[in-house]
């Protein structure tokens, strides 16, 4: 099991949790990077330091751009990833609020291939939902689940497709778990196919403002 990490937190309002996160790099499957919900106006001193460190410990990094479901420009989409390969030397992208429909499907394929040939070397999908199955083949990885735990214990349900995909392809995001939990939270992606997860603890309006105990160990 690896971890997708978003920390969407400013290096110095908590540089410790940047600190565990770097060196503890080589657990992440990738670290998504958000300074201002994407790249911003312009490069942040402490992000690009952060990512400087991220890269030297081995990690893949993610520059977070906002797709708003398919309504987005494609233009200011593909600005958003030259901004983050340019100033934070991204390897690739984070995708967040994809859309899942069919109908959504062939735009979101032009969407990626473009992309991809600006240099995206890794597309992360974030449709926070199991999509039509032809989202899953466009992307590196895709978030099949984003959502409360209490959700993914009572709720969660995986189509037969879903089930015949690679678990390394797909990854569950899971906010307010109770930190003794976890752990479950961890192995419960793995058995519901997801070799990717990123379990915290962090409640709305931004979960993902803390680290995951996963990655420092409290799990063990």
């Amino acid at each position: 099991m690896s971890l997708l990490i978003p920390l969407y937190v400013h290096p110095a309002e908590d540089p410790g949790a940047w600190h565990r996160l770097i060196t503890s790099a080589a657990r992440t499957y990738g670290v998504v990077l958000n300074p201002a919900n994407g790249p911003g106006e312009g490069p942040d001193p402490a992000f690009s330091a952060a990512a400087d460190a991220l890269r030297a410990a081995g990690a893949r990094l993610l520059g977070y751009v906002d797709t708003d479901y398919g309504v987005r420009d494609r233009a200011a989409i593909a600005d958003d990833l030259r901004r983050h390969q340019e100033w934070y030397a991204a390897d690739g992208c984070f995708l967040d609020r994809v859309t899942a429909t069919p109908d959504g499907l062939p735009a979101c394929r032009r969407l990626v291939r473009g992309l991809r040939r600006l240099g995206a070397r890794t597309v992360v999908l974030n449709p926070g939902v199991h999509p039509a199955p032809g989202y899953v083949r466009l992307a590196d990885l895709t978030v099949t689940f984003e959502g409360h735990w209490s959700t993914y214990v009572s709720a969660f349900s995986r189509p037969a497709w879903a089930a015949r995909q690679p678990p390394e392809r797909l990854c569950h995001l899971v906010y307010g778990v109770p930190e003794a939990l976890v752990p479950l939270a961890v192995r419960t992606a793995g058995e519901r196919g997801a070799a990717v997860c990123g379990p915290v603890t962090g409640e709305l309006p931004n979960p993902w403002a803390a680290l995951t105990p996963a990655l420092t160990g409290a799990e063990s």
